[in-house]
């Protein structure tokens, strides 16, 4: 089940999925584009001068109208769908975040909308984290959270079956139609016909090491809070952690022996003031009962009423590409450094991303590749 109020015309939906499949478009230059230009099509338009002028050498590869059209075909005969940041049927919680502005959902949306968690952990978790990812997976549910997970072996497994009876949400690495790892499809179809399977890649994409870390991403995001049960330091579920703190989560996470390297992670996170949890009870006394809990509206997307003029931006690019190089720094201390206004730095940060000059970091951080 999936809402069809769509906020957006068919055109303005196409053209948002072709700019965002087009190449070196990521999250944060889609919305700088649409900001500055207020609809996919006229940013479409203005990808290849942007990208010239970023310094790219040779044309930019942009989504056609045929392949955008023929990835919508195939997620309907999917009986799955595309939703937009700015829709009715877009999680909320990701709207502020702009995380990702585009997903395509398989399953029952609505859970989407329902106050969720994200429950994390070891995929060769023990007989023990097993059984303690079911019990809170089930308590949660019960008192009225969608749980959500990644659907890898081990602890997102054991937390998806728990809370497949009350609600569950699985957000993929590959396409919303790959099943990784295969181990898990009869997990997947389950999830299909009574959960919800979210992805931001294309259907039919495998997944890729770079997907993981932005699939943990969103599964943060999605959450008023992260469960981890069993991490190792350095594992998938830590760096889902960070996220959570970097997007205003909780963490919870659930001791274990310190001889136990799967539990090395989390009484880590415990010791860095992670909330230790030993029950769902330690979880639902942090998160307001679900009754009480409010889902903002997404926000509409603002349109700058004041673009940077062309002469400026060519200014602007003789001053802060000098500033850059391959260490990371904060987009604020080029502003502070440059003394630029933002919506110009911001547009010429845009034009190094599309032609492939721009690293993205965590922290709101960047850096020039060569």
């Amino acid at each position: 089940m999936v809402e069809h109020d769509h906020t957006f015309s068919d055109s303005e939906r196409r053209d948002r999925l072709r700019l965002y499949r087009s190449e070196n478009v990521g999250p944060a230059t889609f919305f700088q584009l649409l900001k500055r230009f207020g609809t996919a099509a006229r940013a479409l338009e203005a990808l290849p001068d942007m990208a010239r002028r970023g310094g790219i050498r040779r044309g930019i590869a942009i989504c056609s109208v045929a392949n955008a059209e023929r990835e919508m075909e195939r997620l309907q005969r999917l009986e799955a769908h595309v939703v937009f940041d700015g829709e009715t049927a877009f999680p909320a919680a990701l709207s502020p975040l702009e995380t990702a502005p585009v997903l395509t959902l398989r399953g029952n949306a609505n859970l989407l909308h329902r106050p969720t968690v994200a429950m994390v952990g070891a995929r060769n978790a023990s007989a023990l984290g097993r059984r303690m990812a079911r019990n809170l997976a089930l308590d949660l549910g019960q008192n009225g959270f969608t749980v959500v997970s990644g659907m890898a072996r081990g602890i997102d497994a054991a937390a998806h079956e728990a809370a497949l009876p009350t609600g569950t949400v699985a957000v993929l690495a590959g396409g919303v139609d790959v099943v990784y790892p295969e181990e898990n499809r009869s997990l997947y179809e389950r999830l299909c016909l009574g959960g919800c399977v979210i992805s931001e890649m294309p259907p039919g994409m495998q997944p890729q090491a770079s997907h993981f870390p932005r699939r943990n991403r969103l599964i943060a995001g999605l959450s008023q809070g992260v469960v981890v049960v069993e991490a190792a330091p350095k594992s998938g579920s830590l760096i889902t952690a960070r996220f959570a703190l970097d997007q205003g989560r909780e963490i919870f996470a659930v001791p274990g022996s310190p001889f136990d390297p799967r539990c090395q992670g989390t009484n880590a996170l415990i010791k860095q003031g992670a909330i230790l949890t030993e029950s769902a009870v330690d979880v639902l006394d942090v998160l307001a009962p679900p009754g009480a809990r409010r889902i903002s509206t997404p926000s509409p997307i603002v349109i700058e009423s004041n673009e940077p003029a062309d002469d400026d931006l060519a200014k602007a690019r003789k001053i802060i590409v000098p500033t850059m190089g391959a260490a990371p720094v904060t987009v604020d201390e080029i502003i502070r450094q440059c003394q630029l206004s933002p919506a110009v730095v911001s547009m010429v940060l845009v034009e190094l991303e599309l032609a492939g000059r721009l690293e993205r970091h965590r922290d709101n951080q960047i850096s020039l590749l060569p």
